[in-house]
């Protein structure tokens, strides 16, 4: 089954693969505005039962009605520790019942990097929508941003 996520920070695509399935390529473009209403992830999928293509388009709030999970971790692109709120990758994944192995995400900036879904776990990385207890911007690498609990290993 294949699915794909979109993380805003600029343009951040996600892309997922299933075992045996086709690419789903997909682009959301960030505007910077801090509304709720606006989209911030869109994640591409099949319908676990139709297997239809689905299009799923998730609001900062739509988003904070998951799960939330906070935790403090220094980051190599950070000074000092930071405390990151968001919903875990893998709250995510069951909330849309998805099946897949990779993601590979890119960023405007053309910046990628492959995670392996394995990765989603409990405990592990969020789809981060405030550092230190602020939304952030593009600017200062949102509004999402994938971060582990790095200190936690």
């Amino acid at each position: 089954m294949n699915f794909k996520i979109i993380l805003m920070r600029l343009l951040v695509c996600v892309l997922l693969w299933g075992v045996g399935s086709s690419l789903f390529p997909a682009k959301v473009s960030a505007d910077g505005s801090s509304g709720d209403s606006k989209v911030v992830l869109t994640v591409e999928h099949k319908n676990k039962k139709s297997q239809l293509t689905v299009l799923t388009e998730l609001t900062l709030s739509d988003l904070q009605l998951l799960l939330v999970t906070e935790f403090t971790t220094s980051t190599i692109w950070t000074a000092e520790k930071q405390t990151f709120t968001g919903v875990e990758l893998a709250e995510l994944i069951a909330h849309l019942e998805i099946k897949a192995e990779l993601l590979h995400a890119v960023a405007l900036d053309e910046y990628y990097l492959d995670l392996p879904i394995s990765d989603a776990v409990t405990g592990g990385p969020i789809i981060a929508y405030f550092n230190n207890g602020k939304q952030m911007t593009t600017r200062d690498k949102g509004p999402l941003w994938i971060v582990y609990p790095y200190d936690n290993s």
